[in-house]
């Protein structure tokens, strides 16, 4: 139901305030200003969707946009370019910390504006949602001297409350650590924390040189966006530093082909290479409406394929007034790659990528298909939570392909020409496709 304000005798100063601090008790991540031709549309993402919240008149949008650019500092008299900006404040009682965009279109100037909660990175990496496995993997893979840990993901899946809950646990007073940032999210007291500004030259690898001359045991880098970062960020790492990053891939497999791509030189990486988190948010079952059915023949065989169980009963979700369409909250899944002696030596020899998958997606690491059907048997998320993520890690030209779960052609079916007409089918699909994990299985004799 669409919210309704007063804008005749309200003040534009109390509706953003209430926009704002609503948002903030819903659970929302973004609140999105859309200027439309008739009216502005506000809408606030809640657990990963968009959800429409209140339409402003044409004559109070501009006040609006002109608010929010004031608390967050931006320039009023600036219609035609992007720009961006922050607010700290305490609204109602609540202390927010928000990131704020404004971008010219069309109908008018746009506003997107973040919430930021890292009340989760507090908590400590154990309520983070890894596995028990996972949780000692990444306990280890912390603990190393040197080198380089990277946690990977879409924008928004969690990378820096995972970044910085690492952080929270190797702060202790013996430790040096140093941040290069953009923009820095969260304070943390004891962590020296740079905040980059490419427009004055002060850039991620400008700031890294510095660092080194620094004497740090631990370095963090918000991301490695180039080439150049991930070059200086690498050899930091095989020079007696604890590097943390993260990189927008959708695997471990496809992160350490990025690294390669950046121009990383193998002998390199394969020695400073540590560990590889991939994640993903996927929404969480309510648990106050949420109950039990039967599973169907697809599902059981889905199981039985990747995590080798016979599951005959899953959680479903229902919808109550406590939730957003039987979900509420998100719940991470992720794939904790450990790299080992044997995986160094096939980076460094240069393998094929079908060989190198083999190697990476072993009895030892979990899939982010198996985490999160290990998820959906707690009763946390739905099998059709799982495979809406998955399925957005297709390549391009897989797009559109429905997966047919039969034990003798469990091979992807397109469902177009256009894929029929590729030299290759199997060649470009990622391995987290159902497909891959078949095989994975298979190989693994479940």
């Amino acid at each position: 139901m669409l919210q309704v304000f007063d804008y005749g005798k309200v003040p534009i100063v109390d509706i953003v305030n209430k926009i704002l601090a609503d948002a903030a008790r819903r659970g929302a991540s973004d609140i999105h200003f859309d200027p439309q031709e008739k009216y502005m549309k506000i809408r606030i993402r809640i657990d990963g969707n968009l959800v429409d919240y209140a339409e402003v008149p044409n004559n109070v949008k501009l006040n609006m946009i002109t608010r929010i650019k004031i608390i967050s500092s931006m320039n009023i008299t600036e219609s035609r370019l992007p720009q961006d900006g922050a607010i700290k404040a305490t609204v109602e009682g609540m202390n927010l910390d928000l990131r704020v965009s404004v971008v010219p279109t069309n109908m008018g100037e746009k506003a997107v504006i973040r919430i930021l909660d890292y009340s989760l990175s507090g908590s400590g990496i154990e309520n983070l949602g890894f596995s028990p496995a996972n949780y000692k993997k990444v306990l280890k893979m912390i603990s190393v001297p040197n080198g380089i840990i990277l946690v990977t993901g879409a924008t928004g899946s969690g990378k820096s409350t995972t970044v910085y809950a690492f952080l929270q646990k190797l702060n202790r007073e013996e430790t040096n650590i140093i941040t290069v940032e953009d923009p820095i999210e969260m304070n943390i007291e004891g962590v020296n924390q740079i905040q980059a500004n490419s427009e004055i030259g002060l850039d991620f690898s400008t700031v890294l040189r510095s660092i080194l001359r620094q004497d740090p045991n631990i370095i963090m880098i918000g991301e490695i966006r180039d080439t150049e970062t991930a070059k200086i960020a690498v050899r930091a790492s095989i020079t007696g530093h604890l590097v943390l990053s993260t990189v927008h891939t959708n695997s471990a497999l496809n992160t350490i082909e990025r690294l390669l791509d950046m121009g990383v030189e193998r002998y390199l990486l394969a020695s400073a290479l540590e560990g590889i988190i991939a994640q993903k948010l996927a929404r969480k079952l309510c648990p106050h409406c949420k109950r039990k059915r039967a599973t169907n023949e697809y599902e059981k065989n889905l199981f039985k394929k990747a995590l080798n169980k016979e599951v005959n009963e899953v959680y479903e979700a229902e919808g109550c007034e406590e939730c957003q369409n039987g979900y509420h909250g998100r719940i991470a899944i992720q794939e904790v790659l450990c790299i080992n002696q044997e995986i160094r030596d096939a980076i460094n020899m240069n393998i094929r990528k079908g060989d190198l998958k083999k190697l990476v997606y072993t009895e030892d690491t979990d899939t982010l298909l198996q985490d999160g059907l290990y998820k959906v048997t707690e009763g946390l998320t739905t099998v059709e939570e799982i495979l809406r993520l998955i399925e957005l890690d297709f390549d391009e030209q897989y797009q559109g392909k429905k997966v047919i779960l039969n034990d003798n052609d469990p091979t992807p079916q397109p469902l177009n020409n256009e894929i029929n007409n590729s030299s290759d089918n199997n060649a470009k699909v990622g391995p987290r496709t159902l497909n891959d994990f078949i095989s994975n299985n298979e190989r693994k004799n479940f």
